[in-house]
């Protein structure tokens, strides 16, 4: 079987930018954002929707990432999209834990999992479910709440995860009627917090 080069593995990048984390667990840490191109999931509320095709996207290779990764010295490095688990994500996460740095996903689970992570953002959609491969891996559950049947798709994938995970329901942000339906939840269910969006709030990337 041909062996292909790390130097030759390549993904087809959106973009990347040096900024702070905005949601969940790690809110207000440095992080340099790494968004894959692809998704095949379909949120209609998506505010990514720009990264769903991976046609037109530069492809960059693995020694081109962990540059950037090491030139901007982050405290984490969050792998997104698009839906990353689209790509073998075992190159580039070998290469950039052999800097030392401490790598982070951001998924909806809907693929095989695949790479070496410090932290897993497990992000459900009931769009396309789940592969069963996530919920051993999940450091964080984060389901985004658009309407009631949200809140029961959240308890369903709530009973699938560890019981060490910390579960956060955050408001859709184009649809202010979602904030108080996370509200009233949370104060009617204590196993779960409320993750907010800071970084729109704050108005950066």
């Amino acid at each position: 079987m041909k062996t292909v080069s790390i130097n030759n593995f390549t993904y087809p990048i959106v973009e990347t930018f040096h900024s702070i984390q905005g949601e969940g667990a790690w809110t207000g840490v440095n992080a340099l954002f790494i968004r894959l191109a692809g998704c095949d999931v379909g949120c209609p509320w998506c505010d990514q929707k720009e990264s769903w095709s991976a046609k037109g996207y530069t492809r960059r290779s693995i020694p081109e990432l962990t540059l950037s990764a090491r030139q901007s010295n982050p405290a984490i490095v969050v792998i997104t999209g698009g839906e990353p688990l689209l790509h073998d994500l075992n190159p580039l996460t070998k290469e950039l834990k052999s800097l030392g740095l401490r790598i982070h996903l951001e998924t909806s689970g809907a693929h095989r999992f695949t790479g070496c992570f410090d932290w897993v953002t497990f992000s459900p959609k009931p769009y396309k479910s789940p592969h069963e491969s996530i919920y051993a891996q999940a450091s964080e559950l984060k389901v985004v709440i658009d309407d009631e049947q949200d809140l029961q798709w959240a308890e369903i994938q709530g009973q699938k995860v560890g019981a060490g995970v910390v579960k956060y329901l955050q408001p859709q942000w184009t649809n202010p009627r979602s904030q108080e339906l996370v509200f009233d939840y949370v104060l009617g269910h204590p196993d779960w917090r409320v993750s907010l969006q800071t970084h729109k709030f704050l108005g950066v990337r």
